[in-house]
């Protein structure tokens, strides 16, 4: 387990494409119980892995996927995408066309309950999501019971916009909002 810099320093965050050679690592994030808690709430395989993951490492799917770093060391997993490429989450959603979505964990444990979810998910809209030009917003939908993520995302600007039940997902997404003005990217 990694030891971690106390205080933890946002400023030390940084984000890097998710590599093939990640998915050993992406598959133990995933079936550690403090992820899988929220994160889909179910055992991964290693194969289930790599047939999700590579297809986002090759550029074949819509969601841009990163692995948050602190200095050279890997602390979790983060990725992007439009809302409109997925048109069945889309239509649960219904906001704008130029809506992002994001969705991230910290996968190491030493990380976690450390205050860093507010920063890294600021920096990472200001450094990566609203550098796209045709990025108007960017959604997250925490499930509604998970309190420590809504309140990580209220203070990096997220503001909620409405409950949303999607087909498939076994509770309601708090699904919050947040707009390029509101952020100090600098």
């Amino acid at each position: 387990m990694p030891a971690t810099p106390d205080p933890v320093q946002a400023d030390n965050i940084r984000f890097r494409p998710l590599r093939v050679e990640d998915l050993p690592l992406l598959h133990r994030w995933l079936n550690t119980d403090f992820v899988n808690e929220w994160w889909e709430r179910r055992p991964y395989s290693y194969e289930e892995i790599v047939e999700k993951y590579t297809h986002r490492v090759a550029g074949h799917n819509p969601t841009r996927s990163f692995i948050a770093m602190d200095r050279d060391l890997p602390i979790g997993y983060i990725q992007s995408y439009l809302i409109r490429d997925y048109p069945d989450y889309s239509q649960s959603l219904q906001v704008e066309d130029g809506a992002a979505g994001v969705d991230l964990f910290i996968g190491e444990a030493a990380y976690i309950h450390r205050g860093l979810g507010a920063p890294l998910l600021r920096r990472f809209l200001c450094q990566i999501v609203f550098t796209a030009a045709d990025v108007t917003s960017c959604v997250i939908g925490p499930d509604v019971s998970n309190k420590a993520a809504i309140q990580a995302y209220e203070k990096a600007g997220f503001r909620y916009l409405k409950t949303v039940q999607v087909p498939g997902e076994s509770a309601p997404e708090y699904l919050m909002r947040i707009e390029p003005q509101d952020l100090q990217c600098s």
